[in-house]
């Protein structure tokens, strides 16, 4: 399974997680039915609810006239994987990171999910660099 793919999977998991209250493991074997988890989705996933208070506070001062609670759920949660990888996962480029959650926004979001979506993932990168 190639990266977009292991992305896919983990926003499905996350939007579960995010809209069900369900256990990550469960989200996880829902996304990936009978097939064996991807164990960079799992990275992901796990990452990003073991570290969500850090990175809802990543994500909140950039929503401008927003509230997290009252994004799209699949906005919140590609925001949310993104933020992670940026923040956590230091091997995979920033830009890239922001490119898959575009790619992700135009394939499960609205018509301004994808402008939104690097809009503020900019601008936490911008803050993630000065730190």
């Amino acid at each position: 399974m190639n990266r977009r793919a292991a992305r896919e999977k983990a926003l499905q998991a996350l939007f579960q997680i995010d809209v069900s209250q369900i256990d990550p493991s469960d989200a996880l074997q829902h996304a990936f039915d009978e097939e064996e988890v991807n164990s960079f989705t799992k990275d992901l996933v796990t990452g990003t609810i073991s570290n969500l208070e850090e990175i809802d506070s990543l994500i909140t001062p950039h929503l401008v006239n927003w509230k997290l609670e009252r994004l799209a759920n699949v906005d919140r949660g590609i925001l949310r994987l993104a933020a992670y990888e940026m923040k956590y996962e230091t091997d995979i480029p920033a830009s890239v990171s922001i490119d898959e959650a575009i790619e992700l926004a135009k394939a499960f979001g609205d018509d301004q999910s994808s402008r939104f979506v690097n809009g503020v993932l900019s601008n936490i990168r911008k803050d993630i660099e000065t730190n």
